[in-house]
């Protein structure tokens, strides 16, 4: 491979046209939105924030914010998931670690786990990369349901129309 050359200008633009079909992108400046009706109830005290829903290839990424203390959910993920915790703590009761203010946390495809928030916790809020599906299950494995890209789309939609934003207030994050 030949040697790079010097950049002549670094601080100039990029002097082309971008191809037609790039998506416009994404900047959430309001991540932790004080607007407590861009939270979407997910089930009671239990909210997400979208921050970016790409039905193109299948993942979603959002704050996940719970109030509560107890087994939140008991899920598999075909794919992998990421996760950096914002504020509080939760931990999985199939592992011995816990998740902790600035942990990263990697999910690797195919693990199935309960996410547990602990008793002393007020609140936690984790940033989440779910690609793929959630898949809830029982403890042995049985289905109970999932959430995949386009039902989190749904549940924006109903939300954000109910609580005066408007339907298309959820349109700003799909790609």
């Amino acid at each position: 491979m030949p040697p790079m050359r010097a950049d002549p200008n670094p601080r100039m633009p990029y002097q082309h046209p971008m191809p037609r079909e790039t998506l416009p992108d994404l900047v959430v400046p309001d991540a932790i939105p004080s607007d407590d009706r861009i939270w979407v109830p997910q089930g009671e005290n239990v909210w997400f924030r979208p921050l970016c829903l790409n039905r193109s290839q299948g993942y979603w990424m959002n704050l996940l914010k719970v109030r509560k203390s107890g087994v939140l959910s008991r899920h598999r993920h075909p794919q992998a998931v990421h996760g950096y915790v914002l504020k509080g703590r939760w931990h999985y009761l199939e592992h011995d670690w816990v998740a902790t203010e600035g942990s990263y946390v990697f999910e690797p495809p195919g693990e199935t786990h309960t996410l547990v928030v602990p008793d002393d916790v007020e609140e936690m809020i984790t940033y989440f990369q779910v690609n793929g599906i959630m898949y809830y299950v029982d403890p042995w494995g049985d289905p109970l349901g999932f959430e995949d890209v386009f039902t989190k789309i749904d549940l924006c939609r109903a939300h954000y129309d109910r609580v005066g934003l408007g339907a298309d207030y959820v349109d700003q994050f799909i790609r």
